[in-house]
């Protein structure tokens, strides 16, 4: 697929993150970063993602060492956290969405996603578990241009051989979720750029996922389309969904509950963000 259009998307796009006031509310224009990343009321969530002395290393063909992408990171993320995942380039923040969203595995570590430890589960099993358990949200729509909308969100549920009329109602019932439900008998070429990022949102949903992983989800987006679809993503953060989102931006990444930062291979920091009274995203 080319490059989407640009153009865009104002439907369903009302939900704004709820505002927390701190004791001495600062300036309206600024976040009010707390440490440590787990403490008070973070700390009692449930952890639904975990990873304990991760590290990743990539080796030339006669073995030697090319690369230590991840030097022994530690992540708890609370169930209903909203996290961003920073860093350069280099700075294995790419490596670290891979194995958060089971694409890849540790060279050693353990990660327990929903409290299983991924790091020990066969291919097989690994593939199945993340079709269950994660969504996923990346800078290209990735839709199949010759099927409806709807269509290409019953594609996750065929392959875990959901049948025909749950798939088709799951679909909709998604879309709709997203403000699509007057897009239904569409294909993605008859739709915006904000409209296909909806309908790869829908798909990430339809498997009622634990976790939703994001990569630059606005990145093909103008400003206004891709503010349209940050205020969906805070929605779904609303409604209590666990979202993981990789970003260059500090402006996005200062709207989320969470920032961590890589460097090297190693967190450099790990931050809450409380948004101040009336500041909003």
């Amino acid at each position: 697929m080319g490059n989407p259009a640009s153009r865009g998307d104002r439907a369903g796009t009302t939900g704004v993150m709820t505002a927390v006031s701190p004791p001495s509310p600062p300036s309206l224009e600024h976040p009010v970063i707390i440490q440590p990343a787990l403490a008070g009321a973070a700390r009692s969530r449930e952890i639904v993602a975990e990873l304990r002395g991760i590290r990743k290393t990539y080796y030339k063909p006669d073995g030697s060492v090319m690369v230590e992408a991840l030097r022994g990171v530690d992540i708890a993320i609370p169930r209903g956290q909203y996290v961003a995942i920073m860093g350069a380039s280099g700075s294995g923040k790419s490596t670290l969405m891979n194995i958060l969203g089971c694409l890849d595995r540790p060279t050693t570590g353990d990660y327990l996603l929903d409290g299983q430890n991924v790091a020990t589960m066969s291919d097989e099993d690994l593939s199945a578990f993340r079709g269950r358990k994660i969504g996923f949200v990346f800078q290209a729509f990735n839709l199949i241009p010759e099927l409806t909308i709807e269509e290409n969100v019953e594609v996750p549920l065929f392959y875990q051989g959901i049948k025909l009329r749950e798939r088709r109602q799951r679909a909709c019932e998604t879309l709709n979720m997203v403000g699509l439900g007057n897009r239904l008998g569409h294909r993605p070429s008859e739709l915006s750029g904000g409209q296909q990022q909806r309908v790869a949102i829908a798909r990430a949903l339809v498997t009622r996922p634990v976790v939703l992983m994001a990569d630059e989800p606005t990145g093909n987006l103008d400003s206004a389309t891709g503010e349209a679809i940050l205020r969906v993503i805070e929605d779904l953060h609303q409604g209590g969904m666990t979202i993981v989102m990789v970003t260059h931006d500090d402006r996005i990444a200062t709207r989320c509950e969470r920032v961590i930062r890589l460097k090297d291979g190693v967190v450099e920091s790990d931050r809450l963000v409380e948004k101040t009274a009336g500041g909003g995203a």
